[in-house]
């Protein structure tokens, strides 16, 4: 089963990129290819492959999330030897064994998107590339609170997309420290949160944010560790709610995304910058081999999006890197 997935996901995942002899880079992730956020990382991928004339293969998971998977997936990459290997960490343990054997083969290894909680003290991974999710969930309510109901309770739900892994759990953890911090700060309001296992599929994500809030109408914020709040706007929409009665936020501008904040009903999403996070590893693995350098930390951000902004990123989006 995981022969076929391996294979599947290759062939999906596959670069465009020139295979020149010399450079070469294997890319795993732990999502499938029908996820849009990926594919704006694998068009920084695969620019910064061309312009290098690197050998290079992204490789996709066939089960959205699928740690298994993604493991697997990286023990066939390793058994290709390529000079580097570029992966998220969405899990402090399932990887670590798997990136050690890369590391004993002499491979470089730069963690991209998601990286262990511990950071370089967790993994033998020599850089990290990606946002700080404590902090952009943090961000992300303080942004959003600017839109909170003046007077009133604010209920607010807080969806963790993906229980366990890290960076959902991480920027559900910078929403609810944000929270603590605002009931701390306005002492005669009544301010509430609680989590709920959202999911990573719009259409599950709709049923079960949606059933939540037809059962307590008094929620008011509703926050997403990633994009799927898109299709509780949709809910909402259907059932006749208006823009704005319940609040939205979350993270990556995805199409679907950037839609439901042109119609209103989503007021601050965080950009984590993906094309950024597929292009400056191939750099980075670039430099390695060339120049000795050794691969570097990267923040790509934590850029608060509004309404406002979102007809030049929508430019932007169509040409895949954004």
């Amino acid at each position: 089963m995981i022969r076929s997935a391996l294979l599947a996901a290759s062939l999906l995942g596959a670069s465009s990129a020139a295979m020149a002899d010399g450079l070469s880079i294997a890319f795993t992730v732990h999502s499938s290819p029908s996820n849009t956020f990926w594919q704006a990382v694998k068009k920084g991928f695969d620019d910064a492959c061309e312009k290098v004339q690197a050998n290079c293969q992204m490789i996709f998971t066939q089960t959205e999330g699928s740690i298994e998977q993604q493991v697997a997936n990286m023990q066939a990459a390793i058994a290709s030897k390529p000079y580097a290997l570029v992966t998220s960490i969405v899990d402090n343990k399932a990887f670590d064994q798997v990136i050690a054997d890369a590391r004993k083969a002499g491979i470089v290894v730069i963690a991209t998107n998601v990286d262990d909680t511990e950071g370089a003290a967790g993994n033998e991974r020599q850089a990290f590339i990606g946002q700080g999710f404590i902090p952009a969930g943090y961000s992300l309510a303080k942004a959003q609170s600017a839109n909170f109901p003046k007077d009133g309770p604010v209920k607010v739900l807080v969806g963790i997309s993906a229980p366990g892994q890290n960076w959902s759990e991480q920027r559900g953890g910078g929403v609810i420290k944000f929270l603590e911090e605002y009931k701390a700060a306005n002492p005669g309001r009544e301010i509430s949160w609680e989590r709920i296992d959202s999911g990573t599929d719009l259409a599950v994500v709709g049923d079960r944010v949606g059933a939540k809030l037809a059962s307590d109408e008094t929620i008011n914020v509703y926050f997403d560790t990633g994009f799927w709040h898109a299709a509780v706007a949709r809910v909402l929409r259907d059932r006749g709610v208006p823009p704005g009665k319940v609040l939205l936020g979350g993270f990556d501008l995805v199409p679907e995304v950037l839609n439901e904040m042109k119609s209103g009903y989503v007021q601050v999403q965080v950009d984590q910058q993906p094309y950024m996070q597929g292009f400056m590893p191939v750099m980075q693995a670039y430099l390695s081999q060339k120049v000795g350098l050794s691969p570097a930390d990267i923040d790509t951000g934590q850029g608060i999006v509004t309404p406002g902004q979102v007809d030049a990123i929508m430019e932007l989006s169509k040409q895949g890197v954004r």
